[in-house]
């Protein structure tokens, strides 16, 4: 009966665990991470209080990332002007190559805000293995994860943010 009783309890704490841990997953989590200046800030003020956020999880190491951001980038201003929507592409970089993301940044003249999750906490936290990672968020709730990339995608990420744009 002791055992039994056990593996109950076992049961329903792993149960309790698992929703516990989705349910974090439903919004952006409150974490520091850094500007690409090196200054730190919490990952919920960056939050698009007028429309829609778009997180882009990438690394200067990751080729898809890049085509997806310079796909984006190209039609950013058109995207900010119809729905007000807001991209923050967080490196990914660790210690050993964060100091090639603002060169890179710089290089590549990208006109939205770049966070730097140096110690991969806003990643985990939202359980992205790879990437490139792309979540939209309302400011409240994520409304759509995408993992990887295929040019001709950001099209549709943006018939989404139409349809969603406040």
């Amino acid at each position: 009966i002791y055992l039994m009783k056990y593996y109950i309890f076992l049961f329903f704490l792993l149960f309790n665990f698992n929703l516990i841990e989705l349910k974090s997953q439903d919004k952006i989590p409150n974490l520091y991470v850094k500007t690409i200046d090196g200054k730190p800030i919490r990952t919920i003020s960056t939050i698009n209080s007028e429309g829609l956020t778009i997180y882009s999880f990438w690394a200067t190491w990751c080729i898809p990332c890049i085509v997806e951001l310079n796909a984006i980038h190209e039609v950013y201003d058109q995207w900010k002007d119809e729905t007000n929507v807001k991209l923050i592409a967080v490196a990914l970089d660790d210690n050993r190559t964060k100091r090639r993301v603002k060169p890179f940044v710089s290089g590549k003249g990208w006109k939205f805000e770049i966070l730097l999750d140096e110690n991969q906490d806003f990643q985990r936290s939202l359980n992205i293995e790879n990437p490139p990672y792309t979540i939209v968020t309302d400011g409240i709730k994520i409304l759509q994860k995408r993992n990887g990339y295929k040019p001709g995608e950001e099209k549709d990420l943006y018939e989404f943010i139409l349809k969603n744009s406040k």
